[in-house]
């Protein structure tokens, strides 16, 4: 994991003074390193009966995705508000600054599909909660939930009790 802990960057100061944002550029920039970072995200999954995986906008579409073609299953896009041209579903939850909102297409799921849900970063874990309850909302059960980092001190893990859950990467 040290090879992958290179790559993230600390950006001081944002997106506001006194936050340092753990900058994943660098390590999407290298296929030897999202290839290694997929690898772990899904390996322990491999024996689980997974049917679909999820990832919250934008940054667990890279690694959502590409989890998704590795295990040669659907990929399920959880968007911002306006985004989605069909019919859907949607939960919103508060944030330490405001409130957001995510959507999903309301067929995105079959009925008892069994989702890996993937992000880039579990922070407060108020965005993975949410992804999560929308996922149930549409008929499908949460199997777990991986992240490449996992900001330890902000106890985003709290949000997720009911789930398990996976990281990379802790800081």
């Amino acid at each position: 994991m040290n090879k992958l802990k290179e790559k993230i960057r600390d950006i001081p100061d944002f997106p506001k003074p006194g936050i340092i944002f753990k900058d994943i550029t660098p390590l999407v920039k290298d296929p030897v390193a999202v290839r290694l970072a997929v690898h772990h995200l899904l390996h322990p999954f491999l024996e689980k009966d997974i049917t679909a995986v999820a990832g919250m906008e934008a940054r667990g579409f890279i690694f959502g995705a590409l989890v998704a073609w590795e295990l040669g299953l659907p990929f399920v896009p959880l968007r911002k508000p306006g985004k989605l041209p069909y019919d859907v579903q949607s939960v919103s939850y508060d944030l330490e600054y405001g409130s957001a909102t995510l959507e999903a297409h309301s067929d995105a799921f079959e009925t008892g599909d069994r989702v890996l849900l993937i992000d880039d970063l579990l922070a407060t874990g108020g965005t993975a909660k949410a992804s999560c309850e929308l996922v149930e909302k549409l008929g499908a059960t949460v199997e777990a939930c991986a992240f490449v980092v996992e900001l330890d001190f902000l106890k985003g893990r709290e949000k997720l009790e009911a789930y398990e859950v996976h990281s990379l990467l802790h800081f």
